[in-house]
């Protein structure tokens, strides 16, 4: 083989493998798991409750295979995560952007809920009682905390502690500040 006929066939493989690796980010990102507004009559996934009922973000849990569950309060999402009995495999986790919707009747701005930033025993009250707050960017959430109190946490400083639904949780602590 000549040296022209070499850069011909090398160039082609090339070109072909940039194809073939093209296509297959195109297919990864089709299957990359997207929020789904809930339906009027999208129910939690623990108690049945009618998710657009109540005040407070909302959350979703989409697994690798199955449907989304649907949760009516972020205490319910955490309670879910952080049980070691959870044994389905996660393809994404969302919850509502607070600072960009309305907390008595929040729709859409759907976030990923490990790189969210929460607000932990405010005032504020979701379906279930006391529940976290859910921000994108950290100057919402210690703008909300100063407001409602509260202490602003990432998802990985959530504990089962913070979730129960106890009176001594630190989600019913009204003198927690930030």
């Amino acid at each position: 083989m000549n040296r022209k006929s070499w850069r011909a066939v090398s160039s082609r493989w090339i070109v072909g493998g940039l194809l073939v690796a093209a296509l297959g980010a195109c297919s990864q990102s089709e299957h990359k798991v997207a929020a789904l507004e809930p339906k009027d009559d999208t129910a939690c996934s623990l108690d049945g409750m009618i998710l657009k009922d109540y005040a407070g973000p909302k959350a979703q849990i989409h697994y690798t295979e199955g449907q989304p569950d649907f949760f009516c309060d972020l205490m319910e999402l955490f309670g879910v995560v952080l049980t070691p009995e959870q044994k389905r495999a996660v393809a994404a986790i969302y919850v509502q952007d607070m600072g960009k919707t309305d907390w008595d009747h929040p729709q859409g701005n759907w976030i990923d809920a490990k790189t969210a930033v929460y607000v932990v025993g405010s005032k504020k009250h979701g379906s279930m009682g006391p529940t976290f707050g859910s921000f994108s960017n950290e100057q919402d959430a210690t703008a909300f905390a100063q407001k409602e109190g509260g202490k602003v946490l990432r998802f990985e400083q959530i504990t089962t502690d913070m979730v129960s639904m106890g009176s001594s949780s630190a989600a019913h602590d009204d003198g927690m500040s930030h």
